[in-house]
Formats: structure tokens, C-alpha cells, sequence
């Protein structure tokens, strides 16, 4: 009897466990955080803003394509970089958020593949020109987005009287021009428009924490961002990425208006934001660190999380503005390399410990061997 009792009593609690995950499906290990209000606030105070913000100077930058197209000269053309430079520089704010509306769908990449792509290719876009057609939804990405018109407006060390005077002798030069921000204007606002629609709401609702969840879109597209900043925009001009031998100062982000560096610290800065959830006016709100707060770990994690920022971010001060990213690696590159150190010691506490304390799967494949 007793056996037959200990017996049921087994078959009782085995049949419990197999219920159990049943009962959790989607969640993660923190069930009494709010996940909504995380991606409440990040719809409505981080996202919608950083592509609002981005349609605004992208319509400014319209506008100072047509008049210098209009009338090509010294003073449009600096009117017109300026005008480049607040565009792209509010990108930063924008290109960690590539699901959803700015996602990959059929052949279109998501929106950094198609707005951000470098380093520019400028035979390609020359080639362009010259043939005087082009598609802007082929797979030269490498020929369109903010850096093809980087090179066009800024010239290859080439002096202002040299960029306007070939702008000013070339029919498809001004054309190729004005397609290029005109696309990614319309870019722009198809992604807003979605944000504003129906979407936001979607996202907000879709809390769990499964693959197809928003928030693990969020966190996902958190981490490739940090990787890109560490891996591309700095690691491969330093020549650290795979099958490199070398640094290739000439593949720095932004290398024709000389920005490089401005561009990785207003990255960076958005980074930090996500992770506090900081809106654009400095309110924090629900982030990934009030994520872990609710988890066993959690604040233990975000000691050693922001103990390592403050790293990254010093060594990001120590670096110089003058002279560029690409000059510095050439020379002296000893601050640079720095740098790139500490983002590798952050990349476990961003990818791995975070992934793992919240119970969110990592679904890019990086290839960043940590």
C-alpha cells in the first residue's frame, strides 16, 4: 500500500513539471516586471521621436539639395553639408531600431542596410552617373544611403570650388543626388507612418520574451547595434575583423566629411540611452537596467554593466576629435585601440550575462566570437 501510495504521488508531481512550462509560455524569469511600460516607453519616448527627429532633418536636407541643385555654389554647398551632418548625425538616434516597420521584408534589407551601408562604393556610384540611371532598390547598397551622398557633397580631397564645379558641369550628378535623399526621405517616412499607425500598438502589446516578441526584437537589434559600433565602425578600419592582416584606415565610417569620431560618440550616446531608456530630452524611463532589477543577479550585473560604460566612455573622451579616425589609426593609433578594448569587455555584459539573467535568446549570428 505504501509503495502504491509513494508511487501516485510521483506520478502526481512528474505530471505537474511537465505542465508547468506550459503555464509560462513566452515568459521570461522576471514575470512580475512590466514589460509593457518598457516598451511603452520606448515607443512613445525613444523610437517614434528618433525617426520623427530623423524625418525633420531629412526634409531640411531635401531642401538644401534643391537649392544647391538649383544653383550650385560654395555657400549652398556648406548650407548643404550642414545640413548632411544634422541628418546623419540624428540617424544615430535612429539606427538601432531596424524590426518591425524598418525590418528586412522580401528583397529589402533592413533600414541601416539600406540608409547606413559603408564604406561608400565609388565606382559604382560613379558608374551611375555616368550611365545616367540607376535603381535605388538593387542590391548596391553600397551606392546609396547617407554615405554615397557623403561622398558626392564632400568630395574625395577635393577643394569646395572642385565639388561644385563638378555638380555644376553634371546633369546626372545633381539627379543622382537628389534621388539619393529623396530615398532616404521616403524610407523615413514609411517607417514613421508605421510607428504612428497600427504598429505601435502591436509592439507594445506583443510583451513576451520569446524569438517573435518585441521585446526580444528590442533587445536583439540592442546588441547587433553595440556590435556594429564596436565591430565595423571601429574594429574594421582597425583591422580586426576576420581575414584582415592589417588596419584599413580608409574604411572609418563617415570618412569624406571627417566625422568619424563624432559619429561613434552620438552611437554610443544612443546606446547608453536604450540601456537606461532615456528619451531624447534626458527623462528616463523603463530600460534594460530596470529590466534586471527585477531578477535575481540583476543589480549585481548592472554594477559591473555600468562600472564598464564608465570605461568605454573615458576612453571615448580620450579620443581626440582632431585629427580624424582614419588619420589616427594611420598614426598614433594608441587611444583607438584602447577604445576598441574596453567596447570588448562590454560586449559580455551587453550579449551574454544580459541574455542570460533575462532569459532573452540572442538570434543574430554576429560572428564576433566575443
Amino acid at each position: 500500500m505504501l509503495k502504491q501510495t509513494s508511487l501516485i504521488a510521483l506520478s502526481l508531481l512528474l505530471s505537474a513539471l511537465l505542465l508547468a512550462p506550459a503555464c509560462d509560455s513566452g515568459k521570461g524569469p522576471a514575470d512580475n516586471f512590466d514589460r509593457q511600460a518598457l516598451l511603452t516607453n520606448f515607443a512613445d519616448n525613444l523610437i517614434k521621436p528618433a525617426y520623427a527627429g530623423l524625418k525633420a532633418r531629412l526634409e531640411t536636407l531635401n531642401t538644401a539639395v534643391a537649392d544647391f541643385n538649383a544653383a550650385p555654389s560654395v555657400s549652398a554647398l556648406q548650407t548643404l553639408r550642414a545640413a548632411w551632418l544634422a541628418a546623419y548625425t540624428s540617424w544615430q538616434s535612429a539606427n538601432a531600431y531596424n524590426f518591425g516597420p524598418a525590418g528586412e521584408s522580401g528583397l529589402r534589407k533592413s533600414l541601416i542596410e539600406e540608409m547606413g551601408t559603408f564604406p561608400a562604393n565609388t565606382t559604382t556610384i560613379e558608374s551611375k552617373i555616368a550611365a545616367g540611371q540607376w535603381d535605388l532598390t538593387d542590391f548596391n547598397r553600397d551606392a546609396r544611403g547617407f554615405l554615397a551622398a557623403e561622398y558626392l557633397i564632400f568630395g574625395n580631397n577635393q577643394s569646395d570650388d572642385a565639388v561644385v564645379a563638378a555638380f555644376a558641369g553634371s546633369d546626372g550628378r545633381r539627379s543622382y543626388l537628389a534621388a539619393l535623399a529623396g530615398n532616404l526621405r521616403d524610407r523615413t517616412d514609411t517607417v514613421l507612418a508605421e510607428w504612428n499607425g497600427s504598429y505601435r500598438d502591436a509592439f507594445v502589446q506583443n510583451d513576451g520574451t520569446d524569438a517573435g516578441s518585441s521585446t526580444s526584437a528590442l533587445y536583439n537589434e540592442f546588441v547587433r547595434s553595440f556590435e556594429s559600433l564596436k565591430n565595423f565602425k571601429l574594429g574594421l578600419p582597425l583591422g580586426k575583423r576576420p581575414g584582415q592582416t592589417q588596419p584599413e584606415p580608409q574604411l572609418v565610417e563617415a570618412r569624406y566629411s571627417n566625422t568619424s569620431i563624432a559619429m561613434l560618440k552620438a552611437h554610443f550616446s544612443n546606446l547608453e540611452a536604450i540601456w537606461y531608456g532615456r528619451s531624447a530630452t534626458g527623462q528616463d524611463g523603463s530600460g534594460f537596467r530596470e529590466y534586471l532589477e527585477s531578477v535575481e543577479g540583476g543589480n549585481d550585473l548592472i554594477a559591473s554593466t555600468e562600472t564598464q560604460l564608465a570605461a568605454v566612455k573615458a576612453a571615448l573622451s580620450a579620443v581626440s576629435d582632431t585629427p580624424s579616425l582614419s588619420e589616427q589609426i594611420a598614426g598614433d593609433k594608441t587611444r583607438v585601440e584602447t577604445l576598441y578594448t574596453e567596447l570588448q569587455k562590454l560586449t559580455r555584459f551587453f550579449k551574454s550575462d544580459l541574455s542570460s539573467l533575462l532569459g532573452i535568446a540572442i538570434t543574430f549570428s554576429s560572428g564576433d566570437g566575443d
